[in-house]
């Protein structure tokens, strides 16, 4: 299961319609919408610094949130959309989908590395490159793992990773259909400059030669 989920603190909202909105904004507010489940939509409102940190500190759309709003249950959501200001490019509203355990979503998850003794390869000074810190998947609100692993067990210099070999999460998998690289093995930076100087000088032998 993932770890804590993220709060996310709102106030209800009194009033519908436009001009509810606009008060709200000239409040200080970010008026927002709460719908799905087995619930009546729910108006709500968030603090607009509050939330344009969120939006600035990225992957707002894709965290799963604990909602809290005084009289009501707290509840899973997700963000489905932010509208934004088409000249400041700032949130003017946003719109939240309540979450059922058995519902799917797409949710970046952390990639943990783990056993780097047993690599081979980095025993030799290769160097882990890491080339998705994180990875979209899809699962069940219910069952989200906090993270996937990497072992580096017995891999070499130029040893990659791909998804296709991790075990991931039962219930889980990946957004993106091909078997994408999540991190590789490579070799010293002194070692593979080494290489290239060779490589170059083997191209210039040839050329004499050819001449």
């Amino acid at each position: 299961m993932a770890g804590e989920i993220p709060d996310l603190v709102a106030l209800e909202r009194t009033g519908t319609g436009k001009g509810a909105a606009r008060q709200a904004r000239r409040d200080g507010m970010v008026p927002g919408i709460v719908f799905g489940g087995d619930n009546d939509p729910l108006p709500i409102q968030i603090p607009f610094n509050k939330l344009l940190k969120m939006l600035k500190a990225g992957r707002f759309k894709s965290t799963l949130f604990n909602l809290k709003v005084e009289g009501h249950e707290d509840v899973r959501v997700i963000c489905r959309d932010v509208q934004r200001d088409v000249v400041k490019d700032l949130p003017t509203h946003l719109d939240l989908m309540r979450l059922r355990r058995t519902s799917r979503i797409k949710l970046f998850i952390h990639v943990d590395f783990v056993n780097h003794a047993a690599a081979p390869g980095l025993k030799k000074g290769g160097v882990l490159t890491v080339v998705r810190p994180e990875v979209e998947l899809e699962v069940t609100a219910g069952d989200i793992p906090e993270s996937i692993t990497v072992d580096l067990s017995g891999l070499n210099i130029g040893d990659v990773v791909t998804i296709s070999s991790v075990n991931l999460p039962a219930g889980a998998k990946p957004t993106i259909d091909r078997d994408f690289v999540i991190a590789n093995i490579s070799a010293p930076s002194g070692l593979a400059s080494s290489s290239d100087d060779e490589e170059a000088e083997g191209e210039e032998v040839e050329g004499d030669a050819e001449e």
